[in-house]
């Protein structure tokens, strides 16, 4: 893989995505998705950040998606509003190289243009690579949540991380 570049997404995208978000569906507690979402579901999902001009970035090597980050409310509820959650995904063979925090900064730098104050992160208790990233940007721990998703016959907490934008 040579170096990779950030751009912003493409409707041509979705596979990719789709295949990316698969595996952590299928090997990982990082999402409490069970079941993989269909390319069609991945779509909606997507055109939706695209409609409210939500933050998405595409990481590309050579061609090729090997990652993706986005920023979109933390709840539904209007006074939310200035309130996002990040959400970011690597291809497995893209880890180690940079792109996350690549992914991270430019998501921080967008999420802040739009208009939001802040960001949670939501993550698995024992992901700790995503934890210390999160944690390296300066976000700081605000909550945990014992034994909330079942998958893989046994339970996984969640911590919350916070960051003023």
């Amino acid at each position: 893989m040579s170096d990779y570049q950030l751009r912003p997404f493409r409707w041509a995208d979705v596979p990719a995505i789709t295949a990316i978000y698969k595996h952590y569906v299928e090997q990982t507690a990082i999402t409490f998705d069970t079941d993989v979402p269909s390319e069609a579901a991945m779509a909606e999902k997507f055109a939706g950040l695209v409609k409210l001009e939500h933050p998405l970035i595409i990481a590309e090597v050579d061609g090729q998606v090997v990652g993706y980050a986005y920023a979109s409310f933390y709840r539904p509820r209007a006074a939310y509003r200035f309130t996002c959650e990040d959400s970011i995904y690597l291809h497995p063979d893209a880890k180690g190289r940079g792109i996350g925090k690549a992914l991270l900064t430019e998501l921080l730098a967008q999420s802040k243009a739009f208009g939001f104050k802040q960001m949670i992160a939501v993550i698995t208790a024992d992901t700790k690579n995503s934890i210390a990233i999160h944690e390296k940007f300066g976000f700081r721990h605000v909550g945990r949540y014992d034994a909330v998703g079942y998958k893989f016959d046994r339970w996984h907490d969640i911590v919350h991380l916070q960051l003023a934008l």
